[in-house]
């Protein structure tokens, strides 16, 4: 393979791995940590952690006066990086059983599954670029660079269309493994010529050797300020993609299907900005930049009165603006190729920079979503900040629309970002609380039956109690007398029952125990229960006896059991949200043996699959077919008099007698094989193309 070939070819099969790597590793830990957004958002701040030290040794190394030196160093460290193959975790070894905040342990598990391969991918890229640099001096370097980002968009693009819909994780990672032993033979052999160009020319020319990878003008170094310009770039552009991403995972769904369109975006930026100077227009990303910062945030604040598709495209547009400023900016202010490792290194830093913002220190200090204007109002005003490096403000006259209206556009996107980041915070609210998991938001609000107390996560009404009596002991939203896991409650007549109900929201389901009955509720997040207990009483009205269990339902069921703790509920009712999100490891196959062990012969499994996007219709229906249970579907409208909300309901059971007699088998829609075919999830495979439905 001729040096021509050799290099990019390297590069690029580099990038590829780089990126498709994330979402196989997000698919192992997200049903370990509670399938909330969040997950991801710590997955991708490990990634330009390790982004950052891949692009520190490669500085470190490029900076070593000896070329073979070099080379023999990769060489190594690529050999040993293979003993992490193949790379998927082990569940029992990392999976938590406690709800303490995950963070750390996310990190430390992906460090100790892919840290060094992820760290020699990343540092492919710029190590490669400054030898091909050494190599061909002639020649822009920067076309490599486009060129990486290239094959890290095909990756992200390939993973929910080529392979997340048809392969297994198992297979998906066994697939991986070996293409990145590929890569590390193709990648030494690169290294090896190279080290070895260098002994037979270099020297021979007779070019001192602490001089060779030298070739920089003191003239052409880059300033403090330049440097923490590219920082401040690099970091807007990251807080915008991470700070997008939460958003669209919060209110759709937490999977890869979803988080690739966003990076897939962020990366395309960099192709179209680094490839070639005339693709950033200057005048109209700005003026772009004044009119979507502004609208990003109107979405936001206003998602609940707009549709799915709506929010999609002014979020997935306003990132790919703001990206393109910040991007389009780090292009032209790129310096000669002698620096090429420092600029990157300052990318990669400021890319980390973001993260941390955004997955440790925004749920820290904001109660809001309030990176996400921030991080528009950063990417606005550095912009405005790059026109005026080039001394834009001495040109900014009244007739010079060329200038002034870019301008003018940068800081009004900025200053109504920053406008909407203060007042989203000042919201009225009795209680609001953030945390890994999400926002929980509680009001007070009337309706034709009186004063009510609200609970939300994200935009999603999690439930409501009217304050006065005797409407204060009413159960309302998804849970009132016409609602299909009502009916099945109501329909069990039988003294002392135990139900499980997974998801505790403002504990509304508590209304409908009885003396004697038992109420067990497993809940992820231990704010939802201080706010239940505190700001809600369903819990202490209700007559049955009331229970919360801490941590991921499915973890603590599987832990029970271990206990020898099964067949003990006669109901479970899966009531999970994270905003409007399903946690896909409660819906999969492995989760239905587990509901089915708990549950007494003949029990009920009721399945709330109410959704503004996803029609989980099919997937229920797929697991009830698993365990060889009927299924029936049980849907109420909202009626504003008993204050119930529309809801759908999935009952699954083996006990036909049950479904006679009560009733439910002749008033709920059964399978007839006319709606859509029924889909098995699995741990193994699960993906959201099949059941998303932006017409709802």
């Amino acid at each position: 393979m001729g040096r021509s070939l050799r290099f990019p070819v390297t590069i690029a099969l580099s990038a590829f791995l780089l990126f498709q790597v994330q979402p196989i590793m997000g698919r192992y830990v997200l049903p370990w940590f509670g399938g909330g957004p969040a997950v991801w958002t710590n997955c991708l701040l490990f990634f330009q952690a390790l982004l950052l030290a891949g692009y520190a040794y490669a500085h470190w190394l490029g900076s070593r006066p000896n070329l073979r030196q070099q080379s023999t160093v990769h060489i190594v460290l690529l050999l040993a990086s293979l003993v992490f193959l193949p790379i998927g975790p082990r569940a029992d070894i990392w999976r938590p059983a406690s709800s303490a905040d995950p963070s750390g342990r996310i990190l430390l598990l992906l460090a100790a599954t892919v840290g060094g391969p992820y760290l020699l991918l990343s540092s492919t890229g710029p190590l490669l670029q400054r030898w091909f640099h050494l190599a061909e001096p002639g020649r822009s370097p920067w076309r490599l660079y486009a060129l990486s980002n290239l094959g890290s968009f095909v990756a992200l693009l390939s993973y929910p269309f080529l392979m997340e819909p048809f392969l297994r994780l198992h297979t998906e990672v066994a697939i991986w493994s070996v293409l990145y032993a590929g890569f590390v033979a193709v990648c030494a052999f690169t290294a090896w010529r190279a080290g070895a160009w260098f002994d037979a020319g270099r020297l021979r020319a007779g070019a001192p050797a602490t001089k060779d990878d030298r070739l920089t003008d003191s003239a052409d170094r880059p300033t403090w300020r330049t440097l923490l310009f590219w920082l401040g770039l690099s970091a807007a552009g990251s807080t915008v993609l991470l700070a997008t991403t939460n958003q669209i995972s919060q209110e759709i769904a937490v999977n890869p299907f979803l988080w690739v369109a966003p990076l897939a975006i962020y990366l395309l930026t960099f192709v179209l900005t680094f490839e070639r100077d005339r693709t950033y227009h200057r005048i109209g990303f700005a003026v772009a930049a004044g009119v979507l910062a502004p609208a990003g945030c109107i979405v936001q604040s206003a998602a609940v009165a707009m549709s799915v598709a709506v929010q999609l495209l002014v979020f997935l547009a306003a990132l790919f603006i703001g990206c393109m400023v910040c991007h389009g900016e780090l292009a032209r202010s790129r310096p000669s190729p002698g620096y090429l490792t420092t600029f990157y290194l300052t990318i990669a830093a400021g890319g980390a920079l973001g993260g941390v913002f955004v997955a440790l220190i925004a749920p820290r200090v904001f109660t809001e979503f309030s990176e996400y204007p921030v991080g528009l109002a950063a990417a606005c005003l550095l912009g405005f900040a790059g026109w005026a490096r080039e001394g834009a403000l001495a040109q900014w006259t009244s007739r010079n629309f060329a200038v002034r209206l870019p301008l003018m556009a940068l800081l009004i996107g900025g200053f109504t970002a920053i406008v909407a980041a203060t007042t989203a915070a000042s919201q009225p609210a009795l209680a609001k609380e953030r945390s890994f998991y999400g926002i929980l938001r509680v009001s007070e609000n009337i309706d034709l039956n009186g004063l009510k107390r609200e609970l939300k996560h994200g935009r999603i009404l999690h439930g409501f109690q009217y304050v006065k009596s005797p409407k204060r002991g009413w159960p309302t939203t998804y849970y009132g007398p016409h609602s299909g896991v009502a009916r099945a409650l109501n329909a069990l007549d039988r003294p002392n029952r135990r139900v499980a109900v997974v998801g505790l929201g403002a504990g509304t389901l508590a209304a409908w125990g009885r003396p004697g009955d038992t109420f067990r509720f497993y809940e992820i997040n231990p704010e939802v229960e201080e706010i239940a207990r505190t700001w809600f009483s369903y819990l202490s009205d209700s007559p049955a006896h009331t229970e919360v269990v801490l941590g991921d339902a499915r973890v603590q069921l599987e832990l029970e059991l271990a206990r020898g703790q099964s067949h003990d509920f006669d109901v479970i009712a899966v009531d999970a949200f994270s905003s409007d999100a399903i946690p896909i490891h409660l819906l999969t196959a492995e989760c239905a043996d587990i509901y089915a062990r708990h549950l007494a012969p003949g029990g009920l499994l009721l399945l709330h699959i109410s959704n503004l996007v996803l029609n989980l219709e099919p997937v229920a229906e797929g697991l009830a077919q698993h365990l060889g249970w009927k299924s029936v579907f049980l849907v109420s409208p909202p009626d504003p008099d008993t204050g119930e909300s529309g809801a759908s309901w999935m009952l699954v059971t083996s006990n036909a007698e049950f479904l006679e007699k009560s009733g439910l088998g002749r008033a709920g829609v059964q399978w007839t094989g006319k709606t859509p075919a029924p889909i098995a999830w699995t741990d193994d495979f699960a993906s959201l193309w099949h059941v998303l439905d932006f017409r709802r």
